[in-house]
């Protein structure tokens, strides 16, 4: 196994352990500081009708899969996550629309085929900071799957001008250092581009869309 497999296997394990107790309080607490998770999903630049394949990467209990299933009604959706506890949660969230969502545990692989040129749009929710440090081949898998003209959406934290919360949220396989915008925009020429502050400027996290080529 190369080096870089075996980052991506200790990471994934890693976040198999912090979300057995984080998935029974998620939706609980989460609300309270993950912004802007509606209005990723409202700046993807699709009529309400269309008929694409969404997929989300770290889609956790399945929050953004059941509003976009909601949203979108004859859209169809995939939903990548490593936790299986997560993913029970996701599935049972998501149980109405079945014949739509399909929930697999399972990490987003660098190289994988299963997707390549198929994708209308590919979601990154809050997953991309906990994704380290393998998170810029995953942006150019999602390059690689989304069809020509196919959107990437991101969500995410930005960047905090206090040291000890970038501290605090490192302790919790957080990465805010403002790394994944530029990258971002270099990829994809950008739709939807906006930086919000948190908490009075605690934290700010970003709203990204951007179209592929």
């Amino acid at each position: 196994m190369s080096k870089t497999n075996q980052t991506a296997e200790g990471q994934n394990r890693a976040m198999q352990r912090y979300y057995v107790l984080q998935s029974q309080i998620y939706d609980a607490t989460r609300w309270s500081f993950l912004f802007g998770r509606r209005k990723v999903v409202h700046a993807m630049p699709f009529g309400r009708q269309a008929k694409a394949h969404i997929l989300e990467v770290g889609c956790g209990t399945g929050y953004n899969l059941k509003y976009m299933a909601r949203y979108f009604p004859k859209a169809s959706f995939t939903g990548l996550d490593v936790s299986p506890h997560m993913l029970a949660k996701a599935k049972k969230q998501t149980s109405a629309f079945a014949n739509r969502v399909n929930c697999q545990a399972r990490p987003y692989a660098p190289g994988e085929s299963a997707f390549t040129g198929q994708l209308d749009a590919v979601l990154f929710s809050y997953s991309l900071t906990m994704i380290n440090p393998q998170w810029r081949s995953l942006i150019l898998q999602a390059k690689a799957d989304l069809r020509p003209g196919g959107f990437i959406a991101v969500v995410d934290f930005h960047d905090s001008p206090v040291s000890l919360f970038k501290k605090h949220m490192a302790n919790n396989h957080v990465r805010m250092d403002g790394h994944l915008l530029p990258v971002l925009r270099e990829e994809f020429t950008p739709l939807h581009d906006e930086i919000r502050p948190a908490y009075g400027g605690l934290w700010q996290y970003f709203v990204f869309v951007g179209k592929n080529a």
